[in-house]
C-alpha cells in the first residue's frame, strides 16, 4: 500500500533532536526518524543535533542543524558556512583524515552495491600534505549586491550570489587576483550582468594560473564584444599583476549555464600560459582542459604508470587524451603511443605539446575512440596498453566493446565518478578483465568528489 503524505514523520518547520546515522555520496549527514531519511549539512555521523525541518518530500527531507547536542572527534570547530552553503568546500568542518575515509567508504560502497564486486581491495586514499588552496582554475561569476558588483559563488540549488573573497581551496594568488580585479572592473564601472534580464557586460571571470610557472590567465566573460576601457583596464591589471601574461575575452551573449562560447579575443599578451606536470612542459589555452589540482595530478599519473609497469616495448594508447598530459608523460617510457579525442582544439594543442617536449613517438587523431579503434586496429596497431580517463559519465558501453575487441593485456582506468567507475568495471569484467585493486586519490581536498585509478588485467 502507498504511503501518503500523513505517514510522514515530520513537518515543515518543525523542529527534532536526531542523531546522524551516516552520509549521503555528495557528504551530507542522513538522520533516520521513523525510517524516513533527512539530509542536513554540517553534520558528521556519530551527532546528536537538534535540526529545523525545511522541506519535505515523499520519501526524504531536508533539514539544518540549530544546535549540537554531541559533536564528533572529526569536527573541525572554526569553519565559514558559506563555503558548505554554496558547495565551494562542503566538508570543511571534517578533519583531513576523516574526509579521506569518507571518501574511501565512498569508493567501496559504489564497488560493492553498484558493481557487486566484493573481492577488489580498495585502497586508503593518497590525500595532500596541505590540502588548501590547491585550484589552479578559478571561475567566478560576477553580479551585483546591494548596488556594488561583486565576485562570489552561487548557493547550492540557486542562482543568489554569496560575495566571498578568500575562496579556501583556491590558490592564494588567484584570490588575491580577484580582489585587484573586482576592484578595476568597479573603478571603470564596468556593469554586472543581470541574469533576470539578460543585461550587463561582465558575466565571469576566469583565471588560470601555471603551479610552477606562476604564469597567470585572466578571461572576461562579456555578454557583447564592446568592452569599453578594455586597454586601460589591462594595462592597470598587468601592472598591479606582474605574472599575467594574457588577458583574454570570451563573447557569450546566451543566456545560458555554457560559460564559455567559441569567440574569443586577445585583448594582451599571449593566447596562453606555460606549466608543468611531472617535468613535462604544456601550453594552456582558455579552453584547454588541465588538470586543477597539479600536485596531485603528478600522484595520479605516476600511480597510473606503476599499475601499467611499462616497458620499452610496449604500444599504448591515451583514450580520451585531451592536451595530452598522460600520453606525453609516459612517451619516453614505451615505443609507441597513440592519443584519441573527440575535441578538436585539444588535438591542437596536444600536438604542439608533443613538440614543446621534442616527443616524436606520439600520434593524435580527433575522433570518438570506439571509432578509432577499429581503424587503428585495421591497420595493424595492436596496443598492450590501453588508458582511460573518461568525464564523469563513464564509458559508453561502445567504448568498452571496442576497446575489449583491442585486447590489450591491461587497461589503466582513471576515474573521477566513483557510481560510473564501479558500473564500467562490472562491464569489464563480463567481457574478461579482472580488476584486483583500486586506488583512490584526493583530487579535491574539502568536498566529496574522488579520483580512482585501476588496473584492469585480461584474464
Amino acid at each position: 500500500m502507498k504511503k501518503t503524505n500523513k505517514e510522514i514523520p515530520v513537518t515543515k518547520n518543525e523542529t527534532l533532536e536526531v542523531e546522524i546515522v551516516d552520509f549521503t555520496h555528495e557528504g551530507l549527514g542522513v538522520a533516520k526518524v521513523e525510517r524516513y531519511p533527512l539530509f542536513i549539512e554540517n553534520a558528521i555521523p556519530g551527532e546528536v543535533v537538534e535540526v529545523l525541518i525545511l522541506k519535505v518530500g515523499k520519501k526524504f527531507g531536508f533539514a539544518k542543524v540549530l544546535n549540537w547536542v554531541t559533536k564528533s572527534p572529526d569536527r573541525v570547530e572554526e569553519i565559514d558556512e558559506s563555503l558548505i552553503r554554496t558547495g565551494i568546500a562542503p566538508l570543511h568542518h571534517m578533519t583531513y583524515e576523516r574526509q579521506l575515509l569518507f571518501k574511501q567508504q565512498q569508493v567501496e560502497n559504489c564497488l560493492t552495491k553498484i558493481a557487486k564486486l566484493t573481492n577488489v581491495e580498495v585502497l586508503p586514499v593518497l590525500g595532500m600534505a596541505d590540502p588548501l588552496h590547491y585550484r589552479n582554475k578559478a571561475q567566478i561569476p560576477v553580479r551585483k549586491i546591494d548596488g556594488e558588483l561583486e565576485v562570489g559563488f552561487y548557493r547550492k540549488n540557486s542562482h543568489d550570489l554569496v560575495a566571498i573573497n578568500d575562496f579556501y581551496i583556491q590558490d592564494k594568488k588567484i584570490d588575491d587576483a580577484l580582489v585587484v580585479i573586482k576592484d578595476i572592473l568597479k573603478k571603470y564601472h564596468v556593469k554586472p550582468y543581470n541574469e533576470a534580464d539578460n543585461s550587463g557586460t561582465i558575466k565571469t571571470v576566469m583565471v588560470r594560473k601555471g603551479h610552477f610557472t606562476n604564469q597567470m590567465m585572466i578571461v572576461f566573460v562579456t555578454r557583447k564584444k564592446k568592452l569599453f576601457n578594455s586597454e586601460a583596464m589591462c594595462k592597470e591589471i598587468e601592472e598591479a599583476l606582474p605574472e599575467v601574461i594574457s588577458i583574454m575575452q570570451n563573447v557569450q551573449p546566451e543566456k545560458t549555464n555554457v560559460l564559455l562560447s567559441d569567440e574569443f579575443v586577445c585583448l594582451s599578451g599571449k593566447e596562453y600560459i606555460i606549466d608543468y606536470l611531472l617535468e613535462k612542459e604544456y601550453r594552456i589555452s582558455a579552453r584547454s582542459f588541465y588538470q586543477i589540482n597539479t600536485l596531485q595530478a603528478e600522484v595520479l599519473y605516476q600511480k597510473a604508470m606503476e599499475l601499467a609497469t611499462l616497458k620499452p616495448t610496449d604500444v599504448v594508447i591515451d583514450a580520451y587524451c585531451g592536451i595530452g598530459t598522460i600520453g606525453i608523460s609516459l612517451a619516453d617510457k614505451v615505443k609507441k603511443v597513440y592519443g584519441v579525442e573527440v575535441i578538436k582544439e585539444a588535438i591542437n594543442d596536444a600536438k604542439i605539446n608533443a613538440e614543446l617536449n621534442e616527443i616524436e613517438n606520439i600520434e593524435f587523431k580527433v575522433g570518438k575512440a570506439e571509432v578509432v579503434f577499429p581503424q587503428w586496429l585495421e591497420k595493424g596497431i595492436k596496443p598492450n596498453v590501453i588508458f582511460v580517463d573518461p568525464p564523469r559519465k563513464g564509458l559508453d558501453e561502445s567504448f568498452i566493446t571496442a576497446s575489449v575487441e583491442m585486447k590489450p593485456k591491461k587497461i589503466v582506468y582513471v576515474s573521477c565518478n566513483p557510481a560510473t567507475f564501479a558500473r564500467d568495471l562490472a562491464l569489464y569484467a563480463e567481457l574478461g578483465y579482472h580488476t584486483s585493486q583500486v586506488q583512490p586519490i584526493d583530487m579535491f581536498p574539502q568536498t566529496s568528489h574522488v579520483e580512482s585509478v585501476a588496473l584492469l588485467e585480461r584474464r
